[in-house]
């Protein structure tokens, strides 16, 4: 099993073709944890700003692509998108993993999080929403946030992507490709 793991793309489309040629090649699924196409008020376009590209090439995506519903995402965009935009979280059951995936606006602490988890008896809690990254396990449950692929918020600027693969879940730098978290499942 292979799930590629993404979130806050917004509308860059480079971001998700790097993540999906360099990280989730031979992917058995990506879950992306929201704000897809629109930048946001608050949130710089870089050049690579093209959410009408992004739409294509999720589209065209081999793989299953299930989207949690994020603050920047309209019904504009899930007009464009062939895969629904789920609200207010997606619940993923892949090989007897339960998954559940949300933007993180909604559930912003750490309580609200750990209740939701515990109500929905995850294995693995996916948010975006705050584009830093956070690899931790609380109770039975690992929650991670894999950052932004496109607008980071870190100390450092690294922009990042998280694959779950032979039970590890690992935290990337999408433009050198080092692992900067790593935790067993």
């Amino acid at each position: 099993m292979k799930i590629g793991i993404i979130s806050d793309t917004h509308g860059h489309e480079m971001a998700w073709a790097h993540a999906c040629e360099r990280f989730f090649a031979g992917a058995d699924l990506i879950l992306h944890a929201g704000d897809v196409l629109y930048h946001g008020p608050r949130n710089p376009m870089k050049a690579d700003y093209n959410p009408a590209g992004l739409v294509a090439r999720i589209n065209s995506c081999s793989v299953p692509v299930v989207i949690a519903k994020g603050n920047c995402d309209s019904s504009v965009d899930a007009s464009c998108l062939e895969m629904p935009i789920e609200a207010p979280y997606a619940y993923v059951v892949w090989e007897g993993l339960r998954i559940v995936v949300t933007h993180g606006d909604a559930v912003m602490s750490d309580a609200e999080k750990d209740a939701m988890a515990k109500h929905l008896k995850a294995d693995l809690f996916i948010s975006g929403h705050i584009h830093q990254t956070v690899l931790e396990k609380r109770g039975a449950t690992v929650f991670l946030n894999p950052g932004s692929a496109a607008l980071s918020k870190r100390a450092d600027g690294r922009n990042t992507v998280a694959v779950l693969e032979d039970g590890k879940i690992r935290i990337f730098d999408i433009d050198t490709g080092d692992v900067l978290h790593e935790l067993a499942l």
